[in-house]
């Protein structure tokens, strides 16, 4: 922006400022000097002895309007505007003139004008990058892993307390072990995770558990090149912190893994062997013999029979004392167990809480009798124990009254005999799955009256439930969370409208519930 000390250069050798302009022309304001100003003015330009060409290289001060309406000059070459080539320099310096004093009379007006007081600094005691770190963990515990990522790049305090040990906890690391990455463990011992999953495996396991002392969950789960040698590197010393291995679907893994964990993993309390086909009798003898403090055990699709169960129930106290303090143990798809196995369950694994027995195609009836001995049972999964009837309900209902999970989907010999029987004895239940069985409205009538505290119903399929049936549930199980009437062809707009009044229904399955 031009000033009232802008030079105005006519000629090379002849300079006229803004305040000689207006002491010429006897310009003190606007409005102010008379004719006497203009003919002192004109007599000085005809003084001077200007070409017509020096005209053309002059920077013309010309009046213009800024955004704030404050009058300033700027330049303009005169071979773009001929129309001023032939003004007079007396009226170049009126105009001169009349500007300098119009800006000074707007200099003098902001002087006058009240200066508005400064505005206070922001009080730093709000501002977010003065927080108290404490108060810093409490926002970035509500952040996801991702985001706190983030928020460690933005500067060194807040990386500081995103790198907090208690902000990671219970964080589990997934990683990709390709190649050797010490600074990468280092990383993980200094957030204090413990929890790891390894997606891949390319590298020995045992740079992470010998880097990563501290490691208390360790997922191969689906790791298909995990072999005994792998297992046998990474577990040859004690890791006493090691409470949690996942190593279902590692089919290459045999009974020498289990000798190696039982070994140095005493204090192991889960351990996931699901899917992995090469485990026998022998593995869970060296699990019975050395995993005192194990609580979860799954053994889903293993090659066991009924003289593992024996083991780990601890029934030859010579060899081994057994698994004790199981409460969970998960036997899906062990089709060489038969009702003598839970006969040991029930004699030896007294704190057991859940069991899964689906697909256990040669547990029958007479094997409930067994599970009905046990007072700690909670949870009980027959799906698709084809060999279970209307008297397995009867024998399991005789003592198991603190069944609350009961589940003999696809068990095609239930029917609402079935649901008399544990509408007679089974009053603790909150879930219970009857989908493809063979039950009616008259059985659902038997449970409504006696289960008033049922959550969770799975009839899917049960192709003898209609609108009557929904009738009585909505009417007496107004505890209900969830409901299943998948495949439920009997049902019209009327049943459904009826169920969906339910004041706590939270999920409601209608896949395929009308014929079309």
């Amino acid at each position: 922006m031009a000033t009232n000390a802008e030079i105005l250069p006519f000629h090379h050798q002849t300079i006229l400022t803004f305040q000689t302009a207006a002491a010429l022309t006897n310009y003190g304001g606007v409005g102010g000097g008379g004719s006497s100003g203009i003919s002192t003015a004109s007599q000085l330009a005809a003084a001077w002895s200007m070409e017509d060409h020096l005209f053309q290289q002059t920077e013309l001060p010309v009046l213009t309007r800024s955004t704030h309406h404050m009058l300033r000059f700027a330049p303009y070459a005169l071979h773009h505007r001929p129309q001023l080539q032939t003004i007079p320099p007396a009226l170049y310096l009126q105009h001169a003139a009349a500007a300098a004093a119009v800006h000074a009379q707007h200099h003098h007006n902001l002087q006058q004008r009240a200066v508005s007081p400064s505005s206070p600094p922001p009080n730093e005691g709000f501002h977010i990058s003065n927080l108290f770190p404490e108060i810093l963990e409490l926002i970035f515990n509500e952040l996801s892993v991702c985001d706190l990522g983030r928020a460690a790049q933005v500067c060194i305090a807040w990386r500081d307390v995103a790198y907090s040990k208690s902000i990671w906890k219970g964080v589990e690391a997934k990683l990709h072990l390709k190649r050797s990455s010490p600074s990468l463990f280092n990383c993980l011992v200094k957030r204090g995770i413990k929890k790891v999953q390894i997606l891949s495996l390319r590298r020995s396991l045992k740079d992470l558990v010998l880097s990563v002392p501290a490691l208390n969950s360790l997922n191969l789960s689906g790791c298909f090149n995990v072999t005994d040698v792998n297992l046998g590197h990474a577990f040859s010393v004690d890791l006493p912190n090691l409470k949690i291995l996942d190593l279902s679907l590692c089919k290459q893994i045999t009974d020498t893994s289990l000798g190696r964990i039982a070994q140095h993993l005493k204090n192991l309390q889960t351990l996931d062997l699901g899917g992995c086909c090469n485990i026998t009798n022998t593995g869970l003898l060296l699990i019975a013999w050395g995993l005192k403090k194990l609580k979860h055990l799954n053994l889903r699709s293993c090659c066991i029979s009924d003289q593992g169960i024996g083991h780990l129930a601890g029934l030859n106290k010579g060899t081994a004392e057994g698994n004790l303090e199981l409460e969970f143990l998960g036997l899906q798809d062990c089709n060489r167990l038969s009702d003598e196995a839970l006969g040991h369950i029930a004699q030896g694994l007294t704190s057991l809480k859940s069991i899964n027995l689906s697909f256990c195609l040669s547990i029958t009836d007479s094997g409930l009798k067994h599970l009905a001995r046990m007072p700690k049972l909670e949870q009980l999964n027959l799906n698709s124990c084809d060999n279970i009837s209307d008297i397995g309900m009867a024998y399991l209902t005789e003592s198991s009254s603190n069944l609350n999970s009961l589940d003999v989907s696809f068990c095609v010999k239930i029917s609402d005999q079935a649901l008399t029987h544990i509408a007679q004895g089974l009053y603790q239940l909150r879930s219970l799955s009857l989908n493809h069985c063979q039950i009616t409205d008259q059985g659902i009538l038997r449970i409504a009256k006696a289960l008033p505290e049922l959550e969770h119903l799975n009839i899917g399929q049960c192709e003898g439930i209609t609108d009557k049936g929904l009738q009585t549930l909505a009417e007496e199980l107004l505890n209900l969370k969830t409901i299943d009437l998948y495949g439920c062809n009997k049902l019209s707009s009327k049943g459904i409208d009826v169920i969906v009044k339910l004041p706590k229904l939270i999920e409601l399955n209608l896949g395929l519930w009308l014929k079309r």
